[in-house]
């Protein structure tokens, strides 16, 4: 049986069409080939998802949350003390339900749902054979791991590292994109572990001074670079997976979804604190002068970057973040003339920019990404659908 990478490289080599590979994906489901549309385009239209593969995905997604609930409870009364025999046999469970959902039927929403159930099933293992290795009865924590400099290292490739290693087996076997997802959560987490480790042992050794309460949270600023750097590498990665697929057709551009899902927010959050100050811990980290006006040149220039790759996952935490608090300092002054509370207006604002932006998508790309880029850049952009 022809399976759904298969005919992916089929359609990038040009012996299928989009078209014909979804009919074909249609017929080996059990579906009617009637259902594909012929003028059924490429999923960048509107920056579309495959997460949700019809009725039926949804009905069996329902049926494996009740499965998988059903067996956690019998579990825990079977095996009260024994949480690696449970991650273990929920983690088995998930992979041979998998070999049925996910190879056999495609059914995406259903994939997705059984990739997380394993992936914290193999977190769950880990995280035991950490404790009981290394002994930290209270489990992996911050204070555990200082007492445990020696070890840090390793417990940090262990859990990191082994939960990567059983994301890649776990997509070589059903490809299933928010495994990309779960990698690189796993990939900034040791990153930010290493930061850590350093800032401590120069600490330890004198190079540099342990900060007072006061400076707390110039520190808590200054850690701000490693998620940023992880939002910009994984971005990246991202990016050149959309620019590899630019039509959207393949199993690669949906993991550059969920890579962009986890990059926003490493981008969008320091970004935001170091530009409008935050409460930190004993202390406030002050925006530098024309904070306003940084805040809103970042936000335009997030916008600009969503519209140029054609992802509104990236667009999203932007006006979560740069927006509320933008739009509250825009409209504090009006709110206070008039009586209407900033909180309101914030809702207004933010709610027309998402309609406008849901509603227009490729019509606000066509009119502002056209004429700003040149046509050799667009031609490797995900492309222009109005």
């Amino acid at each position: 049986m022809i399976d759904e990478a298969t005919l992916d490289r089929a359609v990038s080599a040009g012996i299928l069409n989009f078209e014909q590979k979804q009919a074909l994906v249609a017929l080996a489901a059990g579906e009617p080939t009637s259902r594909v549309s012929p003028e059924a385009g490429p999923l960048s239209v509107d920056d579309q998802m495959r997460l949700v593969g019809g009725g039926n995905d949804i009905f069996v997604t329902v049926g494996i949350v009740l499965l998988f609930s059903g067996a956690l409870f019998a579990l825990q009364a079977l095996l009260p003390d024994n949480d690696v025999a449970l991650a273990g046999l929920l983690g088995a469970a998930s992979w041979a339900v998998a070999e049925i959902v996910t190879r056999q039927k495609r059914m995406r929403l259903s994939s997705t749902l059984l990739a997380l159930v394993f992936s914290a099933s193999v977190a769950v293992i880990l995280t035991d054979f950490i404790a009981t290795r290394f002994g930290i009865d209270a489990g992996v924590n911050p204070v555990a791991m200082f007492a445990l400099r020696d070890d840090a290292v390793m417990i940090g490739l262990i859990l990191s590292g082994g939960l990567i290693a059983a994301s890649a087996l776990y997509f070589l076997r059903f490809k299933v994109p928010v495994l990309a997802g779960v990698a690189a959560v796993a990939a900034t987490g040791l990153a930010f572990l290493a930061a850590v480790l350093v800032t401590y042992d120069r600490m330890v050794s004198g190079s540099i001074v342990a900060p007072a309460g006061e400076q707390l949270a110039d520190v808590v600023s200054t850690a701000l670079v490693i998620p940023l750097i992880c939002g910009v590498v994984i971005f990246a990665v991202a990016v050149a997976l959309d620019l590899h697929d630019r039509e959207r057709q393949t199993v690669w551009s949906d993991c550059a979804f969920w890579l962009h899902v986890v990059s926003a927010p490493l981008l969008v959050h320091p970004l935001f604190i170091l530009a409008t100050g935050q409460e930190g811990f004993g202390g406030r980290i002050e925006p530098e002068a024309g904070a306003g006006v940084l805040l809103g040149l970042m936000m335009v220039a997030f916008v600009l970057i969503a519209l140029a790759i054609d992802r509104r996952s990236l667009l999203a935490p932007t006006l979560a973040y740069f927006g509320s608090i933008g739009i509250y300092y825009l409209v504090s002054g009006t709110a206070n003339s008039t009586g209407i509370p900033p909180f309101a207006l914030i809702l207004l604002s933010i709610g027309a920019l998402v309609i406008l932006f849901g509603a227009g998508w490729q019509r606000i790309r066509s009119l502002i990404i056209r004429p700003l880029l040149p046509t050799s850049l667009l031609n490797r952009l995900p492309p222009i659908k109005a």
